[in-house]
């Protein structure tokens, strides 16, 4: 599984006009991206990672401070450009391998105690987010 984490002040996503999720303040925007090899226990590695990882103002995780995370699939994180002009998208899952995990992940970070919204799975979404920083982190497990 991989991740790109950015540490924001505010994030939402919205599908078809209407809002799907939301966090206010302080808190991390996560999109997530499943492959073939990935299992439920990557998931749940991936969420103990996302709830402790310190790259929140002062060093601080989102377990420090209560910080909410909005949690999206994205498939095109496995997208790979490297030869001609359009990414292949190979190595991402396909949706009924993903969908199951990114839910596992959110499941997994709500049974560590965090607040967690989401996107729509397989929706055209429209992400918005005050990037605090600019801080973005790669995480891969």
């Amino acid at each position: 599984m991989r991740a790109v984490v950015q540490r924001v002040d505010g994030a939402s996503v919205v599908v078809g006009g209407t809002s799907v999720g939301e966090i206010v303040g302080e808190g991390l925007c996560v999109l997530v991206g499943v492959t073939h090899e990935d299992t439920p226990e990557k998931a749940a590695q991936l969420a103990r990672k996302l709830w402790s990882v310190r790259v929140l103002e002062g060093e601080k995780s989102c377990s420090d401070v209560n910080a909410p995370l909005l949690v999206i699939s994205q498939f095109t994180l496995y997208g790979d450009a490297r030869k001609g002009r359009r990414p292949t998208w190979n190595a991402a899952a396909p949706g009924d391998v993903a969908e199951p995990l990114v839910d596992e992940v959110v499941t997994q970070l709500r049974k560590l105690g965090a607040t967690v919204e989401t996107g729509r799975f397989g929706a055209d979404m429209r992400v918005s987010l005050t990037n605090h920083g600019p801080f973005t982190v790669l995480i891969e497990v």
